[in-house]
């Protein structure tokens, strides 16, 4: 690694690893995230607060982290963000080594970064790379980010998720949110603006109540030659209860035709909790309309 020591020391003290016991009843569990998990967090205040990645903590009612001396502490959720997927945690602590965070704003491609990530337990891995792309970035389970950023890493396994993704000078400019098994952007991270603006109302609410809540249908779903193809439903979902299925077609929402994933995104948070999404859609070359409640994503995952 060629990282200033100095910053990467203190990126590694404030760097813990994350583990965590979910209900096997949690729907987060049939999803496929599984009961028992385990990531990485960064130490953002003196008095112990983490954050990490919402799907690292989603569904459990506690954590167990532990720090990079090695002890081991009990740690509360404090708040589960659906809208950007960050996740906060809090450990009991004073003058505990923490990081600042920043906004990406004040980073351009091809900037130098480097990484630091839990291995379980108290050890500890990192990595350098550069910032290979800044914008908008949708995924397949209804997650939209209006602008993300994405790194090169010189290993392609570099740890577990949840980690911080830092500036030369040591401070949090994201948290690494998926590995790709991609050379140009392998590593996503969520900005840490995400975590400036609503850092205040998580720690008070435990979410965000000053932006509108991310509805969700409980679709999997990818773009294929400016087509929406349904590549699955959740189990419980307002789309599995609606009827949609696998290898449906999705040609329009609410009357307008749709050729690509966010779109459909889009269509579906302009509407109010418990509106119906009026889909069409094609299935077995026959075209269907299927109106679908969507629901708050909090109140499936919450």
């Amino acid at each position: 690694m060629n990282a200033n020591p100095l910053p990467l020391q203190k990126v590694a003290r404030a760097t813990v690893a994350i583990h965590c016991q979910v209900s096997p009843a949690h729907p987060s569990v049939a999803i496929g995230l599984g009961a028992d998990r385990r990531g990485t967090g960064a130490i953002v205040s003196a008095d112990g607060l983490i954050v990490t990645v919402n799907y690292l903590i989603m569904g459990a009612e506690n954590a167990v982290v532990t720090l990079a001396s090695g002890e081991q502490l009990a740690a509360r959720v404090v708040a589960r963000d659906f809208t950007t997927s960050l996740g906060l945690l809090k450990i009991d602590g004073s003058a505990l080594p923490h990081l600042e965070v920043a906004s990406s704003q004040t980073c351009a491609l091809g900037d130098e970064i480097f990484m630091v990530s839990s291995l379980g337990g108290e050890k500890r891995c990192g990595d350098t790379g550069i910032i290979t792309y800044l914008g908008p970035f949708d995924a397949a389970w209804e997650f939209v980010l209006e602008r993300c950023v994405c790194v090169t890493a010189s290993a392609l396994n570099i740890g577990l998720s949840g980690g911080p993704i830092c500036n030369p000078r040591g401070q949090l400019i994201a948290v690494s949110y998926l590995n790709f098994a991609d050379l140009i952007r392998p590593i996503l991270g969520i900005p840490g603006e995400c975590f400036l603006a609503g850092r205040d109302e998580l720690v008070r609410h435990g979410r965000r109540v000053s932006t509108p809540p991310r509805l969700w249908l409980g679709l999997l779903s990818y773009t294929l030659r400016e087509h929406v193809v349904i590549a699955g439903v959740m189990p419980g979902s307002p789309g599995e209860k609606a009827g949609l299925r696998q290898g449906d077609l999705v040609l329009a929402a609410d009357g307008a035709e749709i050729r690509e994933r966010k779109a459909l995104y889009e269509a579906i948070n302009r509407h109010r909790p418990g509106e119906s999404v009026q889909l069409r859609v094609l299935r077995n070359n026959q075209v269907h309309t299927i109106d679908v409640p969507a629901i708050v994503v909090d109140d499936y995952l919450g």
